[in-house]
C-alpha cells in the first residue's frame, strides 16, 4: 500500500539559500563534481543539481547532467522534476509535472540525438515526492535510529514506496570538515532507487540534517559524494 506523504516537521527550517559542492569519487579515482543549490521562494523550496565528470574521464565517457525540482515546505508535495542529461553520446531531456487537482503526473521526454518526443501520463496520489527533492524533504523528518521514513515517490510513470531506514550514527570526515552524522539507507521494491543499487546518505546529526556524504554501490563500482564546501549563497 502506498503511504501518505507526511508534512515536514513544524519546527524545521529549510535553507533560504544554500549551495552544497561535492567531490565525486569512483573507487580510488576522482570522477567528477556535483553541486546542489537550494533557494526558497515563498513556500516553495527550489532545488537544482549539476553533475559533471572531470579530467581524463571526459575523454572516455563525459557526463554533463542538470536537474531542477521543488517542493512545498508546508506539505512536502513536489512541484515537478526536470532533467537534461548528456552522458557519452546520449542526450535526453524530460519535464515531469504534477497535477494534483486531477491526480495526474504528466511527462514530456525528448531524445535530443534522434529528435524524437514522447508524452506520457499516469495517476498519482494527492501528494508525492520526486527523486531530487526527496533528499531534502527527508531532512525535514525526525531521523531516529532504528526507525524509518516512508513516502510515495513519482518514478517513471509509477508511484513507488521509498523507505528511508535510519541505520545509525557515525563520524564522517569530508573535505568540508568532520561531522557527526546520521546514516540513512533508501530502499524501494522497484524503480530508480532499486535500480541504483545500494544507496546511503549521511545527514548531519543536528537541526539542519545537511547531507554531507552520499554513496551508491552500483554494478560497475562504488561512487561517493564527499561534501567539499557549503555556503549560504
Amino acid at each position: 500500500m502506498i503511504p501518505t506523504l507526511v508534512a515536514p516537521e513544524p519546527g524545521f527550517t529549510f535553507p533560504g539559500r544554500l549551495t552544497l559542492t561535492y567531490v565525486v569519487d569512483w573507487g580510488v579515482f576522482t570522477y567528477g563534481s556535483a553541486v546542489f543549490h537550494l533557494e526558497q521562494e515563498g513556500s516553495t523550496e527550489k532545488v537544482s543539481a549539476t553533475a559533471d565528470t572531470i579530467g581524463n574521464i571526459n575523454m572516455v565517457y563525459p557526463v554533463v547532467d542538470r536537474f531542477q525540482a521543488g517542493f512545498d515546505t508546508k506539505t512536502g508535495c513536489s512541484t515537478g522534476f526536470q532533467k537534461q542529461l548528456q552522458e557519452g553520446r546520449r542526450k535526453v531531456s524530460s519535464d515531469l509535472r504534477f497535477d494534483y487537482t486531477h491526480g495526474k503526473q504528466n511527462e514530456e521526454s525528448k531524445n535530443l540525438v534522434k529528435g524524437t518526443t514522447k508524452e506520457e501520463s499516469a495517476s498519482i496520489p494527492p501528494c508525492v515526492q520526486d527523486s531530487l527533492s526527496a533528499i531534502f524533504y527527508v531532512a525535514s523528518q525526525p531521523l531516529i535510529v532504528g526507525q524509518a521514513v516512508r513516502f510515495p515517490l513519482a518514478d517513471s510513470m509509477r508511484t513507488v514506496t521509498v523507505t528511508m531506514k535510519v541505520e545509525g550514527k557515525e563520524e564522517i570526515k569530508t573535505p568540508a570538515g568532520t561531522f557527526q552524522t546520521i546514516r540513512v539507507q533508501p530502499k524501494a521494491e522497484e524503480g530508480v532507487v532499486k535500480a541504483r543499487g545500494n544507496i546511503w546518505i549521511w545527514y548531519t546529526d543536528d537541526a539542519r540534517h545537511m547531507p554531507v556524504q552520499i554513496r551508491a554501490r552500483l554494478f560497475f563500482g562504488t561512487i561517493t559524494f564527499h561534501l567539499q564546501t557549503f555556503e549560504a549563497k
